[in-house]
């Protein structure tokens, strides 16, 4: 692809991904997304939070991937600082996130304070599908998914924040 230029080979784990657009210019890149270059760069947000960022760039068509390269190979769900906090937009990151049937799926708590993970009908209600301990700071929940559907959970501490698996 002639023209093509790398414009971002990140490491996550074992997971490199690099995107290839045509060349842009900065007048092009959105305020929004200078911002969090800018606070990824300070260590003021994670860099699974940076990622999401690009993510959703790639999902929303300003950045095109080569073809046959795919973005499903994020499966942890971070629960973001001050997440405990009900006036806080910290939800969790990613809200939805999308996997193939038979993903472990990975929730790994970045807050101050405890967290749970609590599986949940659509109407909120407790389903036990799957509970993790409280989970403290740096510690992780997983679960394998093994049939399609959406999943809902919540925090059984902090019962406003909800997130959702989808599964193909």
């Amino acid at each position: 692809m002639a023209g093509l230029k790398p414009l971002l080979a990140v490491g996550l784990s074992a997971i490199v991904l690099v995107v290839l657009v045509a060349p842009a210019s900065a007048q092009s890149v959105p305020e929004w997304l200078q911002k969090v270059a800018l606070w990824y760069g300070q260590g003021e947000i994670s860099e699974t939070e940076f990622l999401n960022a690009i993510k959703h760039l790639i999902e929303i068509g300003v950045i095109v991937l080569e073809d046959g390269t795919t973005i499903n190979s994020n499966t942890t769900i971070v629960i973001p600082n001050g997440n405990a906090n009900i006036e806080h937009t910290g939800f969790y990151i990613p809200l939805n996130l999308e996997v193939d049937e038979g993903t472990t799926v990975v929730w790994v708590n970045e807050d101050s304070v405890p967290h749970t993970v609590q599986s949940i009908d659509e109407m909120g209600k407790i389903i036990g599908l799957f509970n993790s301990i409280p989970l403290n700071t740096g510690e992780r929940f997983s679960y394998e998914f093994d049939e399609s559907g959406a999943y809902h959970y919540y925090c059984s501490l902090h019962p406003w924040r909800v997130g959702q698996v989808t599964v193909r």
